[in-house]
């Protein structure tokens, strides 16, 4: 299988937060079986380095081949970072696109991305100059075949319209802190199926974790007979997203992966979409 043809794995393992660990637990998750890794190149929340040296440990060890993986990060603007930047802050924004990316590539030992990910606007609503100067450049090293596909994360509905409108290469990922109580992002997920978009869920677990207490949640735990987490994950899957989790245990790992899509019903995915 060549780089431009891997297929997007059903399940991402997410990097962010990991700080010392983020070496040592990126390689436990290609263990466990993960074969799509997320990231970012902004120290603040990540250590992109580190996801690196934990992949390069894997290929090494004869976990994985560097072929087998999807590789994902992103492009994090200057208001995102903290004070240990990838690119230079006086540079126009195409430069430190252009300079964050190829960080990233050495980072992660590669010579091309699977997907490369605008790391949200720059605005709460609408899309500044500056994410349109962004995408463009992000267009450019698409067309350079730097980066295999393209995503924008932490996106409103109507961002993601303007988005798809003006975009000479569209998006093909979305990827959006998931809440039970907006119906899992419900209105984002219909413009991603319309567009062709895909949807990225991240904190499906942490971000729900009163909804998940309730009484209807627990009953289908108890019937499926899976864990919490692999409801939640069986559940996303079977609605069309592609789950990410970042658990730090190998045992959840292994079971986050088990999850089963075919172990739900309709009605448990009524019920689960419904449970706010």
């Amino acid at each position: 299988m060549t780089t431009a043809t891997k297929d997007v794995p059903a399940f991402l393992y997410g990097t962010a937060w990991k700080e010392e660990e983020t070496r040592r637990l990126v390689r436990l998750a290609l263990e466990a079986g993960f074969r799509g890794i997320d990231t970012a190149n902004q120290r603040k929340h990540y250590h992109e380095v580190a996801v690196g040296q934990g992949i390069q440990d894997a290929v090494a060890a004869g976990v994985v081949t560097r072929e087998s993986l999807f590789i994902q990060t992103k492009f994090t603007h200057r208001g995102g970072q903290d004070q240990r930047l990838p690119y230079d802050p006086k540079a126009p924004v195409t430069a430190q696109v252009r300079q964050s990316c190829l960080s990233s590539l050495e980072h992660l030992g590669a010579r091309a991305l699977d997907s490369y990910v605008l790391h949200g606007p720059s605005v709460r609503e609408g899309l500044a100059p500056e994410d349109l100067e962004a995408w463009r450049a992000m267009e450019a090293l698409h067309a350079d075949g730097l980066v295999l596909r393209l995503g924008v994360s932490n996106v409103t509905r109507d961002q993601l319209a303007l988005l798809c409108d003006q975009a000479k290469v569209r998006p093909v990922f979305v990827q959006n802190r998931c809440y039970a109580r907006t119906g899992w992002d419900r209105a984002t997920r219909a413009l991603c199926k319309e567009r062709g978009v895909v949807y990225q869920g991240f904190s499906l677990l942490t971000a729900n974790q009163r909804e998940l207490e309730g009484k209807a949640f627990r009953a289908i735990v108890a019937r499926t007979k899976l864990t919490a987490a692999q409801v939640v994950f069986a559940f996303a899957r079977r609605v069309g997203m592609l789950p990410l989790t970042g658990t730090s245990d190998p045992a959840h790992m292994r079971e986050d992966l088990a999850a089963d899509p075919a172990a739900l019903t309709a009605a448990d995915v009524a019920a689960i979409e419904k449970l706010t």
